[in-house]
């Protein structure tokens, strides 16, 4: 990449907004030209660069979009992410969607907007989950049709502050083991006499705790032995550096929905 990337973060208030800002104002490769937050935020009007507690940057915060930019990462809403997807459309520019909690007419606006640009929707954009859902997914495929059969629990953990449950990734990783094992049955939490456990289920717990930024421990258990596939992030820049190598992997491919796994090369 020759010129710097003219990056929009659209949820730029947020945890993961900031070190966006932090990380993204330090990388060559990449000018903020835009922090995009509610028109009713706290944060309007404040220099970024300093409301993300790095240096200032000399961009104010703002619900307005500039004029000009090359790439989106929308760390948002639901609601907000599709606001930002529009605007994409509009302007013919790509969007990374770390968003989650997104509902199925939310993903189908989605896959439609894909047809008219480059769209990576990435409920997870740390390179560490991504692999790890690779690891499950070849775990899975061998696991299939093990003598007995394997059960699946996901259990999941995460802040205080974290407003979905499950997690999106932790409903990634049960697509993607249900899809290779042939399950269809998923089930979050148990409580009381629930009888034996059947096999053609997926078992999810949740887990919020003070400010656990993510852990993921998927359980793959057989009648005498059992694997386990843990992800777990230590800080929000792993978010952070994932979704700008997102954002610079889109800029000039053609309109299609991308994920993790082709920024990767997985």
């Amino acid at each position: 990449m020759n010129a710097p990337l003219d990056l929009v973060i659209h949820g730029a208030s947020g945890r993961n907004g900031k070190r966006l800002i932090a990380l993204g104002s330090a990388d060559p490769q990449v000018r903020i030209v835009g922090a995009l937050v509610r028109p009713n935020s706290s944060a309007l009007g404040q220099d970024a660069g300093s409301f993300a507690g790095s240096n200032p940057i000399n961009l104010a915060i703002d619900h307005r979009w500039p004029s000009k930019f090359d790439a989106v990462i929308d760390f948002s809403s639901p609601e907000g992410c599709i606001e930002a997807l529009r605007t994409c459309v509009e302007h013919k520019k790509p969007i990374v969607i770390a968003t989650t909690g997104l509902g199925p007419e939310q993903i189908e606006t989605i896959s439609e907007a894909a047809k008219q640009i480059p769209v990576c929707l990435a409920p997870n954009t740390s390179a560490a989950v991504n692999i790890g859902m690779k690891l499950v997914e070849q775990a899975a495929r061998a696991l299939r049709d093990v003598p007995g059969g394997a059960d699946v629990e996901i259990i999941e953990r995460h802040h205080r502050y974290k407003e979905d449950s499950p997690s999106g990734t932790a409903v990634k990783l049960g697509q993607i083991i249900a899809k290779e094992m042939g399950i269809s049955r998923h089930v979050h939490g148990r409580e009381g006499m629930v009888g034996k456990r059947p096999h053609d289920e997926i078992g999810y717990h949740a887990v919020r705790v003070g400010d656990d930024v993510g852990q993921h421990t998927i359980v793959f258990g057989m009648m005498g032995e059992l694997i386990e596939i843990r992800v777990a992030a230590s800080s929000r820049d792993s978010y952070a550096t994932g979704a700008i190598a997102a954002a610079k992997f889109l800029v000039g491919k053609p309109p299609k929905l991308y994920s993790m796994a082709d920024v990767l090369g997985l």
